[in-house]
């Protein structure tokens, strides 16, 4: 992610440069789905649970469903693409997508839904991979900071889409358990939107060129050039042997490169794992997938809890914004640790209010107008300290801090570890909440106190590094010197 000064279009971009602009853009729309994808049950939630009738164990299990798809798409999205190409892998996504959207939509049960809801999770993870892969084999160097933050700020927009969708639909319908006035029950209806932006991306994606690093692998040199010189510009020749000397240097994801003496992986492969789990043991997804459902149980109207949902997201994306303006001038320690104590302080403010609320005779806690402000000023709060910081630094550091070597089979790994723990987080929320929202709140608080010890300690500044030189971050004794 990068903060280059001035427009995006500027005379040293070379002529290419509205068309590069074009097929990045295309690309990010995988991650505008990957937003929407999993985001679109937020406003779904309570009528599949009122509908289907299951258990809180259940809901969280069918809510975080699609999370177990993200593992496997994201594993084996890279290997595929180099197999087949990267636009037949977008292309594969986009039929997920939209093969999911409609399936979720007529599902008859918790069972059917989950699995349509893993199918899309596979194009999510796919998706997560693939987007930025493209943009950066595409972009010319002078772009590729800001075009790589593209797939950033396409995910938090397909966030935003989808809670506006579902609450336009919602309110048409009175409530998502209502009927829609063309027919057939508002929840589902959220799910079948979806395949409006799957089939857009689908059909953008038929538009675009293949990878020029893609078509060098596969000997096709004189379609490599070609692209080079509409995309890139520069001399195409020499790009060309470059990148044909890269691939040569390529290997497989494998474990045993991340392999060490400390509980079996490297250090710096640790930091990235925890990195990770941090990112979501915070609890923030506990926002994106189930703030509808939250805000409604504490005495907000359903139609008040989907604005409000609207709004945390509106807050994501000015954070995001903040993130690609402050990342390489801040730098990614300090905004880690801003971000760290300021989850801390509003997930504690939260953690009280619910946990000293009065509750109503089902046992949610009701929110009186004073602390219903505080605590919906706490959540945007939390969101934002979310949003600005861990939110696209960790994925700008692991993108950074590994040595080449290693790079892609730690990204792999940490990449895995991210997805699971979401998926932890996801599934464990309705059960803790039914104990009480102070204690899942208090729990989420308590982490983001410990990543605030943890990026202090462990965590490196890759700030003004090149990528080249990041093998010395992975060596224990700069590490120690460090601290």
């Amino acid at each position: 992610m990068g903060t280059n000064k001035g427009p995006l279009l500027n005379s040293d971009a070379g002529k290419g440069s509205g068309s590069v602009i074009f097929v990045s853009v295309a690309a990010a729309i995988g991650g505008f789905l990957f937003g929407y994808d999993t985001a679109v049950i937020n406003g779904a939630v309570s009528a599949i649970q009122e509908q289907f009738e299951i258990s809180s164990i259940l809901t969280g299990f069918v809510v975080s469903s699609a999370l177990l798809g993200c593992v496997v798409g994201a594993w084996f999205a890279g290997t595929i693409a180099n197999r087949v190409g990267r636009v037949k892998v977008m292309l594969l996504a986009a039929v997920f997508f939209f093969v999911s959207a409609l399936g979720s939509a007529l599902s008859g049960g918790p069972l059917d839904l989950t699995a349509w809801r893993v199918l899309g999770g596979l194009a999510v993870g796919a998706a997560s991979v693939i987007a930025p892969a493209y943009i950066a084999e595409m972009a010319p160097a002078q772009l590729r900071g800001r075009l790589g933050s593209l797939q950033q700020f396409a995910i938090v927009l397909g966030i935003f889409g989808s809670l506006v969708v579902n609450y336009f639909i919602q309110e048409l319908s009175g409530g998502a358990s209502g009927t829609a006035p063309w027919g057939g029950t508002a929840w589902r209806w959220m799910f079948a939107a979806e395949a409006i932006p799957a089939f857009v991306y689908f059909m953008v994606a038929l538009q675009i060129p293949e990878s020029p690093r893609y078509l060098v692998a596969k000997q096709r040199f004189e379609k490599a050039k070609e692209v080079l010189r509409k995309y890139v510009g520069g001399d195409v020749d020499h790009r060309v042997d470059e990148i044909e000397e890269s691939i040569k240097s390529d290997k497989p994801i494998r474990i045993s490169d991340v392999r060490g003496p400390r509980l079996g992986l490297l250090p710096i492969v640790w930091i990235g794992i925890l990195l990770s789990m941090f990112q979501q043991f915070v609890g923030i997804n506990v926002i994106f997938y189930y703030s509808t459902v939250l805000w409604n149980s504490v005495g907000f109207s359903e139609s008040d809890a989907f604005a409000t949902s609207i709004l945390n997201s509106g807050v994501n994306i000015v954070g995001t914004v903040l993130a690609i303006m402050l990342i390489d001038r801040v730098g990614r320690k300090k905004l880690l640790l801003a971000g760290s104590a300021l989850m801390f302080v509003t997930l504690a403010t939260m953690a009280i209010i619910f946990a000293i609320a009065p509750r109503d005779v089902e046992g949610n806690p009701l929110l009186g107008d004073a602390s219903g402000v505080l605590a919906l000023i706490a959540a945007n709060l939390y969101v934002f300290g979310f949003a600005f910081t861990w939110g696209p630094v960790v994925w700008v550091l692991l993108g950074e801090m590994f040595p080449n070597r290693i790079r892609a089979t730690a990204l792999g790994v940490a990449a895995a570890a991210q997805w699971l723990s979401n998926w932890l987080i996801t599934t464990t929320f309705p059960q803790l909440s039914e104990v009480g929202l102070g204690l899942a709140y208090g729990l989420y608080a308590l982490f983001s106190l410990m990543s605030f010890f943890f990026v202090v300690r462990a965590v490196p500044e890759t700030k003004n590094i090149e990528l080249e030189d990041m093998e010395r971050l992975a060596s224990p004794r700069s590490a120690r010197a460090r601290r």
